[in-house]
């Protein structure tokens, strides 16, 4: 590291399912990235957004979140970890919509 330096903040999280996809791809491992070291800056010909920040580049994939926070720890970054939160939505059938003793009000 170069004296003076100043130390990136990573995050260490695992990544939700994005709109686009219905299965679970790309949420099995555990993320990490760094958080921007400064603001980004519009560049006033073409109007495209750049930063001097290189770290803001790197995303590293981990089997598991304790193989990402010995990573940090190895290096010795500053990190924070976020916990995956629940999925609060309930699997049901197409044919669901259509059953004798369905709960509510058809719209149409």
């Amino acid at each position: 590291m170069v004296q003076g330096q100043k130390l990136a903040r990573a995050r260490i999280y695992k990544p939700s399912k994005t709109a686009m996809q219905s299965g679970r791809a790309k949420t099995k491992k555990w993320v990490l990235d760094f958080e921007p070291a400064n603001a980004r800056q519009v560049e006033p010909l073409m109007g495209w957004t750049s930063s001097g920040d290189m770290n803001s580049q790197v995303l590293l994939r981990f089997d598991s979140k304790e193989e990402a926070v010995s990573y940090a720890e190895r290096l010795g970054l500053d990190y924070q970890v976020f916990e995956p939160q629940a999925s609060r939505r309930s699997i049901r059938a197409y044919a669901d919509n259509f059953k004798y003793g369905r709960q509510g009000l058809w719209t149409h």
